[in-house]
């Protein structure tokens, strides 16, 4: 399941354990493409796996705080703070190889 993040929610969302977010903007096609494969990979993901996504054009403030420059993009977050970031359009092999190898770290 993906969930719909914004201002209120994304602290405590990405709070505990392995988390994945998706920035994404409704005018940019590739997060459109993104999308698709991020709700394709969230039901095959690891249980223990937090998958969630953000509007950016809504949530000016948070993709500040993490210089989003463009998206897609996506960062796994660990325990509140950022691990990976991915940029551009990802596959799922790709999301679930960097899953795997944070989940065993």
């Amino acid at each position: 399941m993906v969930h719909e993040l914004n201002e209120s929610n994304f602290q405590n969302f990405i709070s505990t354990g392995l988390v994945l977010v998706d920035f994404w903007a409704d005018d940019c096609n590739p997060c459109k493409e993104m999308l698709g494969i991020l709700e394709t990979f969230a039901s095959h993901a690891p249980k223990s796996l937090k998958i969630g996504k953000l509007n950016g054009n809504a949530n000016i403030s948070i993709v500040q705080q993490y210089r989003i420059m463009s998206v897609p993009s996506l960062i796994f977050f660990l325990e509140g703070k950022p691990v990976e970031m991915l940029i551009g359009v990802q596959t799922i092999e790709t999301l679930n190889q960097k899953s795997n190898t944070l989940l065993a770290s």
